[in-house]
């Protein structure tokens, strides 16, 4: 059973990205400029599986995107992630993230994104004893890609990787985004 204990800031962070979320979303105008805002609103994410002997891990990510004109772009996405080794570990990841992108050239994708990710690591007692945990880490990626029609594929880095924490094994990570 995954046991939640969120202090003050953490509470103030999650109101502020759901108040983001629906802000973004909402539009009190009329049905033309209803019409305008989904236009410019496009859905992706992505969807990741990797398995072996003993080993299972599982993630999706969706996301919407919303593009103010050619150049510039923001959007909100949803992150889970599961991974087990038999008799080593169980991890479970839920986040969100908040992601800027800037297109100085057609083919040339820039990006920014905030991730607040809640890591439940259980590991079994015969590799390590007492380091079962639960904590919130934030990662904050600067990117850059190549952009070809709704597919962008590059190497974004964590600024704020901490190799103790971080779900990652590295700072550094190639992505693949895939935006309709």
């Amino acid at each position: 059973m995954i046991k939640f204990r969120i202090n003050t800031i953490e509470k103030v962070i999650l109101c502020i990205i759901f108040a983001c979320f629906f802000v973004f979303f909402s539009n009190a105008q009329g049905l033309d400029s209803r019409d305008r805002f989904w236009q410019n609103v496009q859905f992706g994410g992505g969807i990741g599986l990797n398995f072996g002997d003993g080993f299972f891990s599982g993630a999706i990510a969706p996301n919407a995107l919303y593009n103010f004109n050619p150049y510039v772009a923001t959007g909100v996405g949803l992150n889970f992630q599961y991974s087990s080794q038999r008799d080593v570990f169980k991890s479970t990841v839920v986040g969100g993230s908040i992601i800027g992108l800037f297109n100085p050239y057609r083919e040339l994708q820039l990006s920014t994104e905030f991730e607040q990710l809640f890591v439940t690591r259980d590991f079994d007692e015969q590799f390590v004893a007492n380091v079962d945990d639960s904590y919130w880490y934030p990662a904050l990626f600067l990117g850059a890609g190549y952009r070809s029609g709704n597919i962008t594929f590059g190497i974004r880095y964590d600024i704020l990787y901490d190799e103790d924490k971080s779900i990652q094994n590295q700072a550094w990570m190639p992505f693949v985004r895939f935006w309709f």
